[in-house]
């Protein structure tokens, strides 16, 4: 990859926290709060209709607007990896009333991965909350002489630049996680890319490549139906959606990437307007219903507050810049 520019270096140092308030908010902040909203709230998707995050969005949308008595409006604004509707997000008016709910890749890979997103995920955005998370497993053909990740990376070591593994494109999570597990396990795994992660898994199924990173939602039915196997579960804790599946890290200390969904608001955006939609969102999160509904769709609702998503925000910043730097991967 080209080296940084020093516009994208400073990114990640130093962090400072944006200035979130005028002079006129500070002095009537409780007046401010009161204020939000006033009328229907635009949530921005910048992901595509029917996916993970716009699934996730819709039903988390739902039920913020029956919280606040405003409609919430979903907006998918498609593009560039997700690039066009988080520039697009970041313009918006800083009132509280346009927000955006994205994939974690577009706000802590794309930084790395395209030469010009056409935004800063650190200035541009003020972090309102975490939303949910979404488990990435490893699985292969039940052919596959490995069952575990111990076997895999025994195997794999055996045979370096022979185990290939499948992934929906160059830059994908899927794709990195396969450079992450090579980088940490000391592997020599070879990529290869697919034209989205249906074609990787079908192809993983019908056994012309071994082993795929893959989506819950994307890849449990063909566990359900024993056409693939579990070799493990990429999050740092077993998933409350399947806690009989051992976690990768259980065999690889510290080999873990969640996958999640945040809320961002455009930077400028009044504190009291941001704690009001974290402090409502966490409300809606802790429902049984919405919990249900996410799962069906492979996600958990996993809310936060401002600082623990801005901490996350930073943290995965640095750990993607690392790994799509190993990978070689950019997108003009």
């Amino acid at each position: 990859m080209s080296r940084a520019t020093p516009e994208r270096s400073r990114l990640l140092a130093p962090f400072a926290p944006v200035a979130l308030a005028s002079a006129a908010f500070q002095s009537g902040p409780t007046r401010a709060q009161e204020a939000w909203p006033t009328k229907a709230v635009t949530l921005i998707v910048p992901q595509a209709a029917g996916g993970a995050n716009d699934t996730v969005a819709r039903a988390f949308g739902a039920r913020l607007s029956q919280a606040i008595g405003q409609p919430v409006v979903i907006e998918n604004r498609t593009g560039a990896g997700g690039n066009v509707g988080t520039a697009l997000a970041a313009r918006a008016p800083k009132d509280g009333h346009t927000l955006m709910l994205t994939a974690q890749s577009a706000q802590t890979i794309n930084p790395w991965l395209y030469k010009n997103t056409g935004f800063d995920p650190v200035k541009d955005f003020e972090p309102v909350m975490s939303v949910a998370t979404a488990p990435y497993l490893l699985v292969a053909n039940p052919s596959f002489p490995a069952s575990n990740l111990k076997e895999l990376i025994a195997y794999a070591k055996q045979r370096p630049g022979r185990v290939d593994y499948a992934s929906a494109g160059n830059g994908t999570l899927n794709h990195l996680l396969g450079v992450m597990l090579n980088r940490q396990a000391g592997l020599h795994l070879v990529h290869i890319p697919y034209r989205g992660a249906a074609a990787a898994a079908t192809d993983v199924v019908g056994g012309q490549v071994p082993i795929t990173f893959g989506s819950f939602p994307g890849v449990i039915p063909f566990v359900r139906s024993n056409q693939l196997k579990v070799i493990g579960v990429a999050t740092e804790k077993r998933t409350k959606l399947a806690p009989d599946l051992p976690t990768l890290a259980e065999s690889l200390p510290g080999f873990h990437a969640n996958s999640w969904y945040g809320l961002f608001a455009p930077a400028g955006t009044p504190k009291a307007i941001v704690d009001r939609i974290a402090t409502e969102g966490a409300k809606v999160l802790a429902d049984p219903a919405l919990a249900e509904r996410m799962g069906g769709q492979g996600a958990e609702p996993a809310p936060s507050t401002p600082d623990q998503l801005a901490a996350l925000l930073r943290e995965d910043l640095k750990l993607w810049q690392g790994i799509v730097k190993a990978s070689g991967a950019t997108v003009d």
